[in-house]
């Protein structure tokens, strides 16, 4: 069983405070505050974050249903669009759409829905988000 590991820290007070992350593969690293996270300033932030984890996760777990379907892809690019938003319990996740274009020769576009219906079902990232997930799959 793999377990993977990132740290964030947090110094100062929520508006004047600033954070950085990073992973344990040293891969990923950044720094975050208010302003990139609730006021749309340049720079990143958790939400964006999911985000590329979603459409990372969703993209292997395409290629890998596709596979086992018998259709090789030539490529695949998903983008995840990360609605972030104040409700009455706090700021919430509120839905993720998943825009995906797929090419995957020999497929017609019904077993090619099928795939990634399954795989934005059943990405390891789609499963432990409580939240809404749309999907937009084309072939290209």
């Amino acid at each position: 069983m793999a377990t993977r590991t990132a740290e964030a820290v947090w110094t100062g007070s929520l508006r004047e405070g600033s954070g950085e992350f990073s992973v344990g593969s040293e891969a990923v690293s950044g720094e975050y505050t208010f302003d990139t996270r609730f006021e749309d300033k340049p720079g990143t932030n958790p939400e964006e974050l999911i985000g590329a984890a979603h459409a990372a996760c969703f993209s292997m777990a395409l290629s890998a249903g596709l596979g086992r379907a018998g259709f090789e892809p030539n490529s695949i690019k998903t983008t995840a669009n990360v609605h972030f938003s104040k409700q009455d319990a706090g700021w919430r996740i509120t839905k993720i759409d998943l825009v995906c274009e797929a090419d995957v020769p020999n497929i017609e576009d019904d077993a090619f829905q099928e795939q990634a219906n399954d795989a934005k079902a059943n990405c390891p990232i789609s499963a432990v988000l409580d939240t809404e997930i749309t999907l937009d799959a084309k072939l290209v």
